[in-house]
């Protein structure tokens, strides 16, 4: 199945999308949240649509999407997963996963702007394969990983690269802006995706391309990362893992180039569909 949350921001409703049409699923889905994926909704949801006994609405094509997990209770991010990513950055391939938080409050719809935040000067793009866990996750064994997710979908790791590295402390600072952490246009359910380590994923800025890699070069796989990560922190139905980013992003250019007022990012995931988010400077509001 494919997953999708469309309707103005904050006012999103649950859907499906079916032979590339979009089709309102609220009058048996409450949403696609943490209780959803807890209680057996994707296996619900599933009997419902085989069995065709409820006619679905369609929705119109041009309606706004949001990110297909409602309100996940955490981003984990992954940082220097692609070995060519970590070289252009002059940084060692890690021996153990680099791990950080993005804020939730910085996830936004496939589509709706990225906002520059107030005093950026290094903002910069990052295509990855984001992992939707499906169950309750705690001290998970790596041959059992697998079970506990539920799909996967698109994600922009946007990030700050002066706030990110230039400030003292941790990554998040440059990681957790509004409008930072984009997902969608929809959650591809894990079953639709036959090999999720040979999927090809890329990214433009203004029609060029900057990024064009394989997950097959993924250092530490999915597996490995669900397991390792619930080594740390109980992982929550509809918690989001995101994988990390192939080389190719403005930091490892030179010189370094960075994201404006103006600017179309497009990305993409073989099988996770694509998005495309114009640039727009912050304003109070």
């Amino acid at each position: 199945m494919k997953l999708i949350r469309y309707g103005a921001l904050n006012n999103e409703k649950p859907g499906v999308m079916v032979d590339n049409e979009y089709y309102d699923t609220s009058e048996f889905i409450n949403e696609y949240d943490e209780a959803f994926f807890a209680n057996g909704g994707l296996e619900k949801l599933t009997t419902i649509l085989q069995k065709g006994s409820v006619p679905l609405l369609k929705v119109d094509h041009n309606t706004r999407l949001g990110c297909p997990v409602c309100k996940p209770s955490k981003i984990i991010c992954v940082g220097l997963n692609y070995a060519d990513h970590a070289h252009e950055t002059n940084a060692e391939i890690p021996a153990e996963p680099i791990l950080f938080m993005k804020s939730t409050t910085s996830v936004s719809g496939p589509n709706d702007p990225i906002i520059i935040p107030r005093g950026s000067v290094k903002t910069d793009w990052e295509v990855e394969l984001a992992v939707v866990i499906g169950k309750k996750a705690s001290y998970v064994e790596e041959s059992e990983a697998m079970d506990y997710v539920a799909g996967y979908c698109l994600h922009n790791d946007v990030s700050e690269r002066a706030f990110q590295l230039e400030m003292g402390g941790t990554w998040d600072k440059g990681k957790g802006c509004d409008s930072f952490a984009p997902l969608g246009p929809f959650l591809v359910t894990k079953d639709e995706i036959r090999d999720v380590n040979a999927l090809d994923i890329w990214l433009t800025v203004n029609g060029t391309r900057m990024q064009f890699s394989n997950t097959s070069n993924l250092i530490f796989k999915i597996p490995f990362l669900v397991s390792y990560i619930s080594r740390f922190m109980t992982l929550l139905p509809g918690d989001i893992i995101s994988t990390g980013t192939p080389n190719g992003v403005g930091l490892g250019m030179k010189p370094e180039t960075y994201l404006k007022e103006g600017d179309v990012v497009q990305l993409g995931i073989e099988g996770l569909g694509m998005a495309k988010q114009r640039v727009i400077p912050w304003t109070k509001q």
